[in-house]
């Protein structure tokens, strides 16, 4: 079984210092990470400068705040980007980043990102996916307000640039997200459905649906990460700090020994244990010429005579030789 790749979602989640996203990128690497994962947008790209109803967040973590704001806050600055990739190059972590229209791609591609992330409120701009899966990159696309049109669209689109790296994550776009929302079959279902790679970007408290989703297959698990929940910010309340991200990430490579690969042993001596299976034994004294019945040989415990497949056929038959109770009973000890 491949290793899934577990990615450390940076996001907000750096107070807007820099080394605070510095140490961010070192405590993800001793935490389990094998990749952080930033933000590429300002708010002026992303949203814009509009206090009107529209741009109003409701219903959300962040109701009474503007897009504008609430982005302006939130965003990774691009003077920032060279350190955050070079910090996590020198950690062994692989660095990728969001891009969130085609200037942050432009940028990017500048720093060498060896990945391209669609988030999720994303998953319908199209022409967005099409220029960033046209550099060739491998495509992780979450899928959290999508319809199943919208995915297949997104698919097709990378596929058609020429782009079959894909990874589809199951996301519910909830912050935080309930258990009860996380439907991790349906993960599944994207795998077979579109063919592709799939994983999931999770926003629930704790590990527990993390852990699941790689005994259902995930290949990858995104999770927001932060130092401390006190640095503030407007993805703290859901973000995992260094303890709890290392217990995750633990879990998950204890998973991924369970799961193991398809073994069917064929020798059964290799089989440990095997010798407390049951097997057939004489079960009463026997003289030679003596009838099996069944209450002269049983199958019991321990494994070391015949196999109990064989009792059907030995009952009726006569014995080759005394045996006392206790004795395995073997082909040779049956007269034809």
């Amino acid at each position: 079984m491949s290793k899934t790749f577990i990615v450390a979602e940076l996001s907000a989640n750096h107070g807007h210092r820099l080394d605070l996203a510095l140490e961010s990128v070192r405590a993800a690497r001793e935490a389990g990470a094998d990749a952080i994962k930033i933000q590429t947008y300002t708010p002026d790209t992303i949203t814009l400068n509009c206090s009107r109803e529209d741009f109003q967040v409701k219903g959300t973590l962040w109701d009474g705040r503007t897009l504008y704001d609430l982005y302006k806050e939130a965003y990774t600055p691009w003077e920032w980007h060279q350190a955050i990739f070079e910090q996590a190059r020198a950690q062994g972590l692989v660095c990728f980043s969001t891009p969130f229209d085609k200037t942050a791609v432009d940028f990017l591609e500048r720093l060498d990102n060896p990945i391209y992330k669609i988030a999720s409120f994303e998953i319908t701009d199209i022409p967005l996916i099409d220029y960033a899966a046209r550099k060739g990159r491998p495509m992780v696309i979450s899928t959290g307000i999508a319809l199943p049109e919208d995915i297949e669209l997104a698919v097709k689109t990378c596929r058609e640039a020429g782009n079959g790296d894909i990874t589809l994550l199951k996301c519910t776009s909830a912050y935080p997200a309930s258990i009860e929302d996380a439907h991790l079959r349906t993960m599944v279902d994207m795998k077979e459905r579109y063919g592709v790679k799939v994983g999931l970007s999770d926003h629930t408290l704790g590990s527990d649906v993390a852990v699941a989703a790689v005994a259902l297959g995930a290949t990858m698990i995104e999770k927001h990460f932060i130092l401390d929940r006190s640095i503030g910010g407007p993805d703290a309340a859901f973000s995992m700090e260094k303890d709890q991200f290392a217990a995750m990430a633990q879990a998950i490579r204890n998973v991924e020994k369970a799961l193991g690969s398809v073994t069917y042993p064929s020798d059964p001596s290799a089989v440990k244990g095997r010798e407390f299976c049951r097997s057939l034994y004489i079960a009463k004294d026997m003289k030679a010429g003596d009838r099996f019945t069944e209450e002269n040989v049983r199958s019991v415990r321990p494994g070391f005579g015949l196999p109990p497949k064989y009792l059907p056929g030995i009952l009726g038959k006569t014995i080759a030789c005394d045996a006392r109770t206790g004795d395995p009973l073997t082909l040779n000890m049956i007269n034809n």
